[in-house]
């Protein structure tokens, strides 16, 4: 392997104890947590506290190889901007974070501004986690509209997640259109499995737009690896859009209770439906250029001691 690998999906946090909807989220006891209405494996059952940390990921990205790693945030983690803070302070070249601020409570530009001030250069929305039983934050809103541009001033990235069924796209074509210098990162690959999906991928076709794989394996996990659909659809991406605006993620931690770390990138490796210079733009070179990622090492590969 002679090219960086990039993990542009990601999520740390050092415990779990929130809500979202009316429904709790709270880390239990051996990789469990309690998830809106029943407890299920949050993490590898090794990891029996619950911590969730920049030091067992860098273990695992190095032993796969993988040279940086952006972290977003997830309302059902909590607002980790503490923790990332400080991950992003001891360890700056291999992680780029995102910030996220509260968006139930309080001014989306005041909040922003707050965050930009403690060196954040990115803000992560879960944009399907807007949509609540009683309430919904509308992305085109004034106040969300006016927090974007301030991103684009500054240029900060966006990271979101969007709803699947077409539920949030007229919002986020009122985004780009009204804040065309501002570098967004789609994730999910569009809810890849959801009808409607390529016209998610379609909104790569504007300047700064990208779209990152994160959870790719999580939304193809009943048919498993190596994920022959996945390839597919990477490849039917690849021909919407081109390969220079498609990122690998793998949604870790999630994603490796069902697979190791290695899997989440190594079914696309050593597939031919790709070419090696398509595998190489997705799996790091384009995120070294979107996140501005300085002059990374590849990890050095050791032995198993099972070879």
């Amino acid at each position: 392997m002679d090219f960086k690998i990039i993990d542009a999906h990601s999520h740390l946090w050092l415990h779990q104890d929130t809500s979202w909807n009316g429904m709790k989220i709270k880390t239990t006891e051996n990789g469990r947590s309690f998830f809106l209405t029943e407890e299920v494996q949050m993490l590898p059952p090794f990891i029996i506290d619950g911590r969730n940390t920049a030091e067992i990921f860098l273990a695992n990205m190095d032993y796969a190889q993988v040279a940086g790693a952006v972290v977003v945030q997830e309302l059902i983690d909590g607002i980790q901007n503490d923790y990332l803070e400080e991950v992003k302070r001891k360890y700056p070249e291999r992680f780029f974070v995102f910030g996220m601020f509260d968006f139930f409570n309080g001014s989306p530009v005041r909040q922003v501004e707050e965050l930009y001030g403690r060196g954040f250069r990115g803000i992560a929305i879960p944009g399907h986690r807007l949509i609540l039983n009683d309430r919904r934050v509308y992305l085109n809103s004034p106040e969300m509209m006016e927090m974007f541009k301030l991103m684009e001033r500054k240029g900060m990235i966006l990271s979101i997640c969007l709803a699947e069924n077409h539920q949030q796209m007229d919002e986020i074509k009122e985004v780009i259109a009204e804040c065309p210098e501002l570098k967004i990162a789609i994730g999910h690959f569009g809810m890849v499995t959801q009808p409607g999906w390529e016209e998610q991928i379609m909104l790569a076709g504007n300047k700064n737009v990208y779209v990152e794989s994160g959870g790719i394996t999580w939304l193809f996990n009943s048919e498993f690896y190596p994920y022959p659909s996945a390839v597919r659809a990477i490849r039917e991406a690849i021909d919407m859009v081109g390969a220079e605006k498609l990122m690998w993620g793998s949604d870790y931690p999630r994603t490796i209770t069902a697979i190791t770390y290695k899997m989440s990138y190594d079914f696309i490796l050593k597939t031919d439906v790709l070419t090696d210079k398509e595998k190489a733009l997705f799996l790091g070179e384009n995120a070294v250029d979107f996140y501005g990622f300085g002059n990374l090492e590849i990890p050095r590969r050791l032995k198993n001691m099972s070879e």
